[in-house]
């Protein structure tokens, strides 16, 4: 794979993490067991399914709110598609493939006073909370007052209420709109699908007329460096002036703020002119961590002025709205299938369906080998096959010879060769063969995000459980307890 990042792409680093994600953190049979149920119009089954436990009850949110916003609720539910959600929420890509830990993500806001709901009932919320650090990876689905204590810490709770494409199954098709694509084609891609290639971007402004090949213009002057002409282009005026922040943070750098973060310029402005007109707030902002905050307001009166933009300090409390990370990032599923790392078979059905219907039905991620393939060892002067067979990592070595390496390590002599391999892989320590060390990682991920039925597929293929992760020192067998209770 490529090292240079992809025009209009997300930073090299994080294309390998997302790759795992989707790989590992939301099967194929959870999409299966999920959609089956949410079709079935058992929405608690899909919930189920996808891990993710209710704290929400439709009929005391009827007592409470009246039935108006009861139905309005169990509407959302009947269409809520649990799989998709997990799919789509943020990652902690610096530490791994885990979700965000201690966010909110709030769906839906129901009741207050507007027009056909109770003149006095509450505003209220629903919402789904992920899982603190590396606990296991369950979601809750709640209903929540919208002055709700966990509400009021902007930077943990992100509003998806305009992102209904991202858990609705109603308006997942509004994904392809949203990622800038029309009837024809989706920016980077031709009208089949296909990826484009570097010289089929467009070398100068195509204009207005092409909304399509504009968000495309725009992406190659980000990749270019020419900072000020994408924002211009996007509609924004940048200034990149330095700001004053405070020593400890270092030298003020606002044009390695706005080029270090993957930004969406048209989705930024197109969210940002939304909130705006709906007189949300009048000013917004994009944490850049230690870099600094990327800070955008209109620069005039008037719903078509243009946007100003501008970067201050870090950590800064400006009073200004925190955009979600799925309003200004690049969408992960584009650049894995640009890079060729997916198919659009390989997505969430209902993504695929979306982005690529011209590729046929998604079938999410697959899933772990069927077969272990035996692999080569350097054993002495001689190649050796080391491979699975009934949940033991098998060496072509006698008895006699196998006790005369354990008294060997017993006595804390080295090892090597394929007794070198034995033990790397039961201790996690030690250097395995490249082939097998993306299958103790599959083994782990698989672990981490409660797939017991993957991993019981491994082990039925003949996996030695007595596998140890490098990352945490845990044996298998404590990470599916720690991960997935109910395998045990």
């Amino acid at each position: 794979m490529s090292r240079e990042p992809l025009v209009g792409g997300l930073p090299v680093e994080e294309v390998a993490v997302w790759h795992r994600v989707r790989r590992f953190a939301v099967p194929r049979w959870m999409i299966e067991d999920a959609t089956g149920a949410r079709l079935a119009g058992d929405w608690r089954g899909a919930c189920a399914a996808a891990a993710v436990d209710v704290a929400l009850d439709p009929a005391r949110i009827g007592a409470s709110h009246g039935g108006a916003v009861r139905s309005a609720v169990e509407a959302d539910l009947a269409h809520l598609a649990p799989d998709l959600l997990r799919w789509h929420l943020p990652r902690a890509l610096a530490s791994g493939t885990m979700l965000m830990g201690g966010r909110t993500v709030v769906l839906a806001r129901h009741g207050g006073r507007r027009r056909g709901f109770r003149a006095k009932a509450p505003a209220s919320c629903l919402v789904v909370r992920t899982p603190a650090g590396d606990a296991p990876q369950r979601l809750v689905l709640d209903f929540v007052a919208a002055d709700d204590p966990g509400l009021r810490r902007e930077y943990l709770v992100d509003d998806w209420t305009a992102a209904r494409h991202f858990w609705d199954a109603r308006h997942a098709p509004g994904l392809r709109a949203w990622c800038g694509g029309d009837a024809e084609r989706l920016p980077f891609f031709r009208a089949d699908g296909t990826p484009l290639g570097p010289r089929e971007l467009p070398d100068t402004d195509p204009g207005s007329a092409d909304p399509v090949a504009r968000e495309e213009w725009i992406a190659v002057l980000q990749a270019r460096g020419d900072t000020v002409a994408a924002f211009a282009a996007a509609g924004v005026e940048v200034d990149l002036a330095t700001w004053s922040g405070p020593s400890h943070w270092g030298p003020a750098q606002p044009e390695v703020v706005v080029t270090k973060l993957p930004l969406e310029l048209p989705r930024i402005v197109r969210e940002v002119r939304r909130l705006l007109a709906a007189g949300d707030a009048p000013r917004f902002r994009i944490p850049g961590a230690y870099r600094g905050d990327f800070l955008l307001e209109p620069a005039g009166p008037g719903a078509h002025a243009a946007l100003r933009a501008h970067v201050g300090a870090p950590y800064a409390s400006t009073g200004a709205t925190a955009l979600p990370d799925i309003v200004w990032r690049r969408l992960p599923d584009l650049q894995l299938v640009r890079t060729g790392r997916l198919t659009p078979e390989e997505l969430h059905p209902l993504v695929a369906a979306a982005l690529f219907p011209a590729s046929g039905p998604g079938c999410g991620p697959p899933g772990p080998p069927a077969v272990l393939e035996p692999v080569r060892v350097r054993c002495g002067g001689a190649w050796h096959l080391v491979g699975f067979r009934d949940g033991e990592l098998r060496i072509p070595h006698s008895a006699r010879e196998q006790q005369r390496e354990q008294a060997l390590m017993a006595f804390g002599g080295a090892v090597s060769g394929c007794f070198a391999v034995r033990q790397a892989w039961a201790t996690g320590r030690g250097r395995l063969p490249r082939a097998l060390r993306p299958l103790r990682r599959e083994v782990f991920e698989r672990a981490r995000h409660g797939d017991a039925p993957g991993v019981a597929a491994l082990l039925a293929a003949g996996l030695d459980p007595a596998v140890r992760d490098t990352e945490t020192g845990r044996s298998l067998a404590q990470a599916l307890g720690r991960f997935a209770p109910e395998a045990g």
